[in-house]
């Protein structure tokens, strides 16, 4: 197992004296592993988010928020704070075997923030991730996967959109999945399949 810590980055933005923006950023970092190259260029990838994320909160969106503080200023409106929250969750760790999810949140008004997932499957022996189909033998495993998830969908319908079996085709992505001790969970982002309420739809297969 590698040996890995999770590393926080959390600020508060201001203008005029207030804060406007506050965002706080959890991704991993592995400490030790036998394999060093695998370590490197997985602990410079997640760095690389972290860096892309920050100059986009601190920019971009410190620039919206201002937008909206402004205009809540002028028009009498209680002041909104944005928010962006990252979290990182490790789902599989054994030997050169490593896999995760991160959950972005951004807040920037109105009735609720949205939540973005994205996934990493590293094979750290190789130093580089692990595409869905290197873990079939199966040409047609694609069909497979959907068959599965559109099995599960019919068990729990009123979860989903009642067209949810065209938009698992339309929305369906190889590259959204990560791997538990059960199994490849595949998973669609907020309203690909289902609304809100439901939340980040995940399907084991």
């Amino acid at each position: 197992m590698n040996e890995i810590k999770e590393n926080i980055i959390e600020n508060e933005l201001k203008y005029d004296n207030t804060t406007i923006l506050t965002y706080k950023i959890k991704y991993p970092q592995i400490i030790s592993s036998r394999y060093k190259l695998g370590k490197d260029i997985f602990n410079r990838y997640n760095e690389r988010i972290v860096q892309d994320l920050k100059q986009y909160i601190e920019g971009e969106l410190y620039l919206q928020a201002k937008e909206v503080y402004e205009y809540n200023k002028k028009q009498g409106y209680p002041v909104m704070v944005f928010e962006v929250i990252l979290e990182t969750k490790i789902t599989y760790n054994q030997d050169k075997i490593l896999s995760l999810y991160q959950d972005q949140y951004t807040f920037t008004g109105g009735a609720h923030g949205s939540t973005v997932r994205t996934s990493q499957n590293w094979n750290l022996a190789v130093a580089r991730q692990i595409g869905l189909y290197m873990l079939y033998s199966n040409p047609y495993f694609l069909l497979d996967i959907l068959r599965k998830i559109n099995l599960q969908i019919a068990n729990e319908k009123e979860n989903y959109f009642d067209d949810s079996c065209e938009l698992v085709l339309e929305t369906f992505n190889p590259n959204q999945y990560y791997i538990t001790k059960e199994g490849i969970n595949i998973f669609f982002e907020q309203y690909d399949i289902a609304p809100y309420s439901t939340g980040i739809p995940v399907f084991l297969v």
